[in-house]
């Protein structure tokens, strides 16, 4: 933009001293330079605080699911990247094996009530001593406890849904065996139900960007458009500044000035759920500072989102 105000500048002093409105003096020759010089100080370089702009991308919540029980797959009506409801099924798990020691466990309870039933007949005839009864209590208790932990592992045979979205990437097959180890998850399910819009912005910029600021955006999976939005918070750690538990001390070059994040409210859901997760643009967040520069940071978004058409990176 800086380039094409200065041509253009350049181009109107030839057209007045070739017409002899101005005189072609060692002022006039040197004028290029000087307003160069005004339009970086007095305009683009304060742009970046009143009407900061960085890279902005889609983002969605990716859920590695685990299976709450081992066991053979035995079904998988899911399909990838095809919409599905939360509750939908992703696969089921052989049941055979829960269901017998559900079994199992139901006729232990029934002879544990039964005798306790017998025990405390006996009890109330002062046949036997009331502990034994306590016992065989206890012993009912155990086993409706384990009972219902059967019956829940059951359950969790048929892995499904936790929100709506759909599945990617999809590997697992019937016959697969599956564990409940948290390092092996069997599939990633990308939750749908909220989108999340991630702005940066260089750290000497953000000072001045509060919530509630309008935010123009322009994406290359659509070129030539412009969205709106606003600012919704900034977040308030980067991986930079996160103290891990380690053995080692800091290393220099870990301290550097990364950007902070910003996260973007779209003015029209729809495109949230319209955009891929991973489409990348840019995104520009005009603040209550240098307002003039406002109007060349939205020919410059402008002019990137034409661009978008043949600039693929």
């Amino acid at each position: 933009m800086i380039v094409f105000l200065l041509n253009g500048y350049i181009a109107i002093l030839v057209a007045l001293i070739w017409l002899k409105v101005v005189p072609a003096n060692l002022f006039w020759k040197i004028s290029p330079l000087l307003v160069l010089l005004l339009l970086l100080v007095g305009l683009f370089i304060p742009m970046g605080w009143g009407a900061p702009s960085g890279p902005v991308v889609i983002g969605r919540q990716s859920v590695a699911i685990v299976p709450d029980v081992a066991g053979e797959v035995i079904d998988v009506p899911v399909q990838p990247n095809v919409p599905l409801k939360a509750g939908d099924v992703l696969f089921r798990i052989d049941p055979t094996p829960y269901e017998a020691q559900l079994e199992a466990l139901q006729a232990q309870l029934t002879l544990a009530e039964t005798r306790l039933r017998q025990m405390t007949e006996l009890a109330q005839k002062q046949a036997s001593p009331e502990f034994n009864v306590e016992q065989r209590r206890s012993e009912v208790d155990q086993l409706r406890a384990q009972l219902e932990g059967a019956r829940w592992n059951l359950d969790k045979t048929t892995v499904r849904a936790p929100a709506d979205g759909f599945v990617t990437n999809l590997a697992l097959r019937k016959g697969a065996r599956v564990s409940t180890l948290s390092l092996s998850p069997v599939m990633a399910f990308i939750d749908t139900s909220e989108t999340l819009t991630l702005a940066e912005i260089p750290q000497i910029y953000a000072r001045y960007v509060e919530p509630g600021q309008k935010v123009e955006l322009t994406f290359k999976y659509l070129p030539g458009q412009v969205f709106t939005g606003s600012v919704e918070t900034i977040l308030q750690a980067i991986a930079s500044g996160q103290a891990a538990v380690s053995g080692t001390a800091v290393a220099p070059k870990q301290i550097e000035a990364a950007p902070f994040l910003v996260r973007v409210r779209l003015d029209d859901p729809a495109l949230g759920a319209r955009l891929p997760a991973g489409s990348v643009g840019t995104a520009a967040i005009y603040t209550d500072h240098v307002r003039p520069s406002h109007i060349i940071r939205q020919v410059v978004l402008r002019q990137e989102a034409i661009m978008n058409y043949v600039v693929p990176f």
